[in-house]
Order: C-alpha cells, then structure tokens, then sequence
C-alpha cells in the first residue's frame, strides 16, 4: 500500500515546506532585503531628525540675526532718504532745512515719524510752511517707494497732480529742476500736472501740453519745449 503525499491543505503540508532548503533560503533572502530597506529608511529618518534639531536649536538665533540685519539695512536706506530730501529741501525752498526720521521697530514692523530740524531747532513738517516742506518732501518719498518694486512687474511711472500747489511761483522752476534730475538719475517716466505758467517747466519737459475749458469740450495745446521758443501748435480733442 502506497501513502500519498500531503495535499496543500493538509497540516503537514507546512511543515514539509519548510523542511525543503530552496524555500527557507528564500524566504531569509526576501527576510534579508526587507532588513537592509528598513536600515536604509531608519538612517534617512535619524539623519532628517537630526537636521531638524540642530535647525530648531538655531532658529531663534537665526530670527534675530535676520531682524538685525533688515534693521541694520534699513538705517542705511533711512540715512539716504535723510541726506537726500535734505538737499532737495534746501534747493527747493532756499532755507535752512534739515530732515529727520525717527523709527521705530513694533512686531518686526518699522513706522518712521518726519520731521524738520532749522537751526537746531525741530519743527512739525505739516505747520509752519505751507504744505510747501511736505510738497518736496512727498515727491522723494514716493520715489524711493517705485524703487523698491519689481521693474519687471511694475512700469517706473509717477503721477504728480499739483505736487506744487503750495509753492511760491519762483520756486516752482527749482522743484521741477530737482524732479528732472531724480527721474533721469532713476530711469522714472514723470508726468506732472499743474495750475502754473507751462514757461515753468519749458527748460526741463520733454513735452508739455496745455488743457483749457472750451464750447467743444477741452482744448489741448502742445507747447514747444524749447525754452527759447514759446511757439505753440494748438489742436482740438
């Protein structure tokens, strides 16, 4: 009588199996590859662990070395906005004047209080002159705000309405002159628009045109910018 051998379902079907040498050898070796996943994976894991504490323990030193920095970088351009508009003022207005920025640092925030110095002697830029300190004064700043944006997003163009309202005539001519200079210097298309005699600007514009109020509507007149010649090529629009 001859015994059958064990079907897969039957209980020693198991162990003859492993009693066979090619399947238990190949079982170490999937045993043996799995391992060396898992030595790899818990090596990158401590090594990223590690990264991750050693960055902690040195963020807050970090923080504070960039706050620094921005603040150190910040005086300077602060410095130059000082130095700058002080001569403009000068220039401009024929006086004594001095700017002075205070700032002050709040949630990683700056806010800066201007003020004038004549003398020696502070004064608030909104009293005392007019509007005429705050005239010269609103035409740097906004300059120095354009260029601190993306020339690839943003076109370098400033729009002065009556950015000389409160200036004496005689000065007007001085105003322009700076904003002239300041535009070539920074690459600036400047358009200015103003209530004065256009002979004000004739020296300095690349091109002026005249508004007036008629029947049609608003007559437009191209002055020439030659300051020698005040011809004028009126046309309607």
């Amino acid at each position: 009588m001859m015994n059958k051998p064990p079907s897969s379902d039957h209980p020693d079907f198991a162990t003859e199996e492993l009693r066979s040498p090619l399947p238990l050898q190949r079982k170490c070796w999937e045993l043996l590859a799995v391992r060396k996943q898992k030595i790899k994976e818990k090596i990158t894991l401590t090594e990223q662990i590690q990264f991750t504490e050693q960055y902690v323990a040195i963020s807050g030193q970090v923080t504070e070395a960039l706050e620094t920095l921005s603040g150190q970088l910040f005086e300077q351009e602060l410095q130059l906005i000082q130095e700058k508009l002080t001569i403009a003022l000068q220039e401009v207005l024929e006086q004594p004047l001095k700017l002075i920025a205070n700032a002050e640092w709040k949630h990683n925030s700056a806010s800066v209080e201007f003020q004038i110095e004549r003398e020696g002697n502070r004064e608030d830029i909104m009293r005392g002159q007019g509007g005429s300190v705050a005239n010269v004064l609103s035409v740097g700043l906004r300059m120095f705000a354009l260029m601190t944006l993306d020339e690839k997003e943003h076109r370098r163009v400033l729009v002065l309405d009556e950015q000389d309202c409160w200036l004496r005539p005689d000065l007007v001519p001085r105003l322009v002159k700076i904003i002239h200079e300041a535009g070539q210097a920074l690459g600036f298309q400047i358009i200015m628009i103003s209530h004065h005699d256009s002979s004000m600007f004739e020296r300095y514009a690349d091109c002026i045109y005249q508004f007036s109020p008629s029947k049609e509507g608003v007559q437009v007149q191209k002055i020439d910018t030659d300051w020698q010649d005040h011809n004028t090529t009126p046309y309607e629009r």
